[in-house]
């Protein structure tokens, strides 16, 4: 069955790195899109970053441009976001999605980054 398993997450300070990895199985990995969102406490889950596994491209919200890198290792059947120059308003659940079309899309369980002092 398809499995999305976040790790990597956990409590920085303001200015601090982290980066988070997705585990990929039960899906062709190399033909879909994979995509980190985050969602904080009263707000809707927004869409953080993506890459096409296939081609390499990417796309990040401008609230991360600059600071978040999101890459993959098919080898690995792995995604993951490096985190760097975190705020305070970075705080949520991240989650990993992996997407091909509106019925094969799929989502993990997330991991809680908190970004405090």
């Amino acid at each position: 069955q398809v499995q999305l398993v976040e790790s990597g997450g956990g409590l920085v300070q303001p200015g601090g790195s982290l980066r988070l990895s997705c585990a990929a199985s039960g899906f062709t990995f190399s033909s879909y899109a994979m995509s980190w969102y985050r969602q904080a406490p009263g707000k809707e889950r927004e869409l953080v970053a993506v890459i096409s596994t296939t081609g390499g491209s990417t796309n990040y919200a401008d609230s991360v441009k600059g600071r978040f890198t999101i890459s993959s290792d098919n080898a690995k059947n792995t995604v993951y976001l490096r985190m760097n120059s975190l705020k305070p308003e970075d705080t949520a659940r991240y989650y990993c999605n992996a997407h091909l079309d509106s019925i094969r899309n799929f989502w993990g369980q997330g991991t809680q980054v908190t970004v405090s002092s």
